[in-house]
This record gives structure tokens, sequence and C-alpha cells, in this order.
């Protein structure tokens, strides 16, 4: 077995869970502004996860800036429910945008896992989240201790999957690509950027999609990293 120095981990949908920290704050916005017969929650959030997955894509690849999603985002859910109201989508926006990284919930196995690993490895955060929001969530979910550095793409000017991200990470963590693993839930940012540099990746993998990928491993649950690492 490969005997790794550094892990990299990716933060949303791999250890904080973005999905039910998500839900819960936009449970919150229908119930007070939105909810009518015509569009029901499960409507809304479906709307919510297109219109964000979407724009989240775009600013990947580089296609837009943060502000566009933040201004945009909440506009384009309220149109697919018929509310044409840009104060309201404004305000809409400021509260998730508030309210989300405070929510404390995540993904199973996360502070077994992370207590487990921290002992035997030096564990990072590299994520394309802003960095306004990921110290937040860190903070209030309570595992910023575990991780020696938080490297973002907004604040070294490159996203995953790009070699600069990955490269920069290597940098300041003083590791190479032959004792670093990335481990994360992306196939196109996490999985393909540790391919661009000749990183070993983990795929998390919980929901079991059949998707190919050139991932060394891919788990189900976070608690199987204590067996492959």
């Amino acid at each position: 077995m490969v005997k790794y120095k550094v892990l990299f981990f990716d933060l949303d949908h791999t250890l904080w869970d973005y999905d039910t920290n998500s839900i819960e704050v936009l449970s919150e916005i229908y119930h007070k502004h939105v909810s009518s017969d015509a569009v029901g929650l499960e409507l809304f959030l479906k709307n919510f996860t297109k219109v964000n997955d979407a724009l989240w894509d775009e600013y990947n690849r580089g296609k837009i800036e943060k502000e566009v999603i933040r201004k945009d985002r909440f506009v384009k859910i309220l149109e697919q429910s018929d509310v044409y109201d840009l104060p309201l989508a404004q305000h809409i926006s400021e509260f998730y945008l508030f309210e989300c990284p405070r929510r404390t919930h995540l993904m199973p196995d996360t502070i077994e896992v992370l207590t487990y690993l921290k002992d035997k490895y030096e564990l990072h955060i590299l994520t394309n989240g802003f960095d306004d929001v990921q110290e937040i969530k860190l903070n209030n979910a309570g595992i910023k201790k575990y991780f020696d550095k938080v490297i973002t793409s907004e604040s070294i000017g490159h996203k995953k999957p790009s070699k600069e991200f990955f490269e920069y990470a290597f940098s300041a963590t003083n590791s190479e690509n032959r004792e670093a693993i990335m481990i994360g839930d992306n196939l196109k940012t996490d999985i393909a950027g540790a391919n661009n540099v000749g990183m070993d990746s983990v795929y998390f993998n919980p929901s079991g999609y059949a998707k190919p990928h050139k991932a060394k491993f891919e788990i189900k649950k976070l608690s199987e990293l204590m067996d492959v690492l």
C-alpha cells in the first residue's frame, strides 16, 4: 500500500453536508416567502438544485464570477415559481448566504474519521467554495481544528481541476503528488484535478451512482477511509 503523507479533502458534499444544511434553510425560505398551491416545497427544492448546479458548473469552468451566482440564483429560482420580485430575491439571497454556512450537519462518520486520520497524516482542505463562507462552515461545524491549511480557489486565483490549483497546494503544504491523495465527491473537479497532476484520489460516492472514473479508490461511506488509508 502507498504510504501517503498528506490528505487533501474537498469540503462541500464530502465532509460538510451541503444538501441537508441547504434544505433546512431553503425550507424556511419557502414557507415564509414562496409557499403556494402551484409550487410545492419539493418542486422549489428541485428548482434550486437545477439552477444552483448550473451556475456552479459555469463558475467552476471559469465562465462566471461568484457575484453572478449570488445575484442571479434566487432571481432564476423565484421566476420558476412565477414570482418576479427583485428585492425579494435579494433578501432571500442574503438570508441564505448568512444562514446556510452556519448550519452544522456533517456527512456521517466525519468526526470519527477525521479524528482517526489526524494522528496519521497532514490534513488540508482544498475547495472551490468562497473564502467568506468556508471558514464559517468549518468553525461552526467544529472541524477547523483537524486541518492545517484551508486552500480556496478564490484566495489563489485558480480553481479545481486546474494544474495550477494543485501545484499551489503542493507548494503550500511542502508535498509532492506521489505522497498526497485527494478525497472528494466531484469527478469533474476533485478526481479530474488529481489526475491532472498525477496524484492518487478517492472518489466519495455515497449515492452509489455507477459512473466511470479514474480514482484509485471509490468509497460509499467516509468510514471506509479507515480501511484504505
